[in-house]
């Protein structure tokens, strides 16, 4: 934890690539070790001076990664969320196509003078 902050206090640290895959390293490393994954992430993390609960989302994920824990994988999130943005951009092109379509239909269905 950041010498500045106060100890109640929660902070919004980004942590890098590399810390986070080096944390996740540290913690894979001790529990091959102890032999048991029981308070490992508490260990690394207060080491650290990382959140215990990034460390042990940031483990949950890489072994969600490696594929020895069920969940979507991070190449799976992010597949998911360009198909959603895709998928919104499509459907406000769909709309603002009807109501191009809709201002032409009723163009041209009005009288000629």
């Amino acid at each position: 934890m950041p010498k500045d902050q106060s100890p109640g206090k929660p902070t919004t640290r980004r942590y890098t690539r590399e810390e986070k895959e080096q944390a996740v390293r540290l913690v894979r490393q001790l529990r091959k070790e102890l032999g048991t994954p029981h308070g490992t992430v508490e260990r690394v993390a207060r080491q650290l001076g990382y959140g215990i609960e990034s460390v042990r989302g940031w483990v949950k994920q890489a072994e969600i990664d490696a594929g020895e824990a069920p969940g979507i994988s991070t190449a799976e999130a992010e597949e998911l969320k360009a198909l959603r943005q895709e998928v919104r951009e499509l459907r406000r092109a769909n709309e603002i196509l009807r109501r191009a379509s809709s201002f032409f239909a009723a163009e041209l269905d009005r009288p000629q003078k």
